[in-house]
């Protein structure tokens, strides 16, 4: 095994560490690992993270619905929209991609292009929102009712993220958890990585009819990232959320930059 992959694998520690900590953002990490560190193509590289970010997340969630942390009506509202999303967006649009995306004279982008940059632009709005703390206290549902159909709606769209690029969207899914259900942070978390563990099986559930998959690679892969979500979980009661935030934002940007740098050349 050379350097590069035993980085690739203490990698996965670190995709674990960050949704045990934050609630998400695991799959911003793993979609560049198996890209520039695994050399996997990158629509394959998507459906690899649905399933390393789905069981380490679904890991994680049996913790937080054991301590009574998720919101298993507002979970309904959001997910079962997000879920038919998700999975007509991996089963369908995906696979219906014209390769390559944009054609026009001398000009052309794939459509593994095109979906890492896409994913680079995701990168730099959730660094973003990390880095200048974008977490609504309270919003919308400030009262404590749910704003149920707004959910819905957002659910849908999260779930076309899910499916395009194979993120989570945890960085979207705990802010509108606040401020449309009126959730405190810690739930919202909870209950984040609880819609993300199911969102990213229902994604990979519409991509195995027409993939074939490196078992022997994955399983240890996901094997090691379970590992790293309870460390994070354990660490999430000692590190400061905002410092971790903000320091994981600048290194999110700093991928991003280096994904789109790596393109363009």
């Amino acid at each position: 095994m050379s350097g590069q992959e035993l980085f690739g694998y203490a990698s996965a520690v670190v995709v674990g560490l960050v949704i045990g900590l934050a609630g998400g953002g695991g799959s911003i990490l793993t979609v560049p690992i198996f890209v520039y560190v695994f050399h996997i193509p990158t629509v394959l590289a998507t459906t690899y993270s649905l399933f390393v970010v789905g069981s380490t997340s679904l890991i994680g969630s049996v913790n937080h619905i054991w301590k009574k942390r998720v919101d298993l009506r507002v979970t309904l509202a959001f997910a079962l929209p997000s879920f038919v999303s998700v999975y007509l967006s991996r089963r369908f649009l995906v696979p219906a991609l014209p390769d390559p995306l944009v054609q026009y004279a001398q000009f052309s982008l794939s459509k593994s292009d095109a979906i890492l940059y896409f994913f680079s632009i995701v990168m730099i709005i959730a660094a973003r929102a990390m880095i200048h703390n974008d977490q609504p206290e309270q919003g919308e549902a400030a009262d404590g009712r749910p704003r149920y159909r707004s959910l819905a709606l957002d659910g849908l769209a999260v779930g076309l993220l899910t499916g395009t690029i194979g993120a989570g969207g945890g960085f979207l899914i705990v802010p509108m958890l606040v401020l449309l259900a009126g959730l405190p942070v810690h739930r919202a978390v909870a209950t984040s990585v609880f819609i993300i563990a199911i969102n990213s099986f229902v994604g990979f559930l519409g991509d195995i009819h027409h993939t074939n998959l490196n078992w022997n690679f994955l399983v240890p892969f996901t094997g090691l990232s379970i590992i790293g979500i309870f460390f994070g979980m354990y660490f999430a009661r000692f590190v400061a959320p905002d410092k971790l935030k903000k320091g994981f934002g600048w290194f999110v940007l700093t991928v991003a930059f280096y994904m789109i740098i790596r393109e363009i050349l």
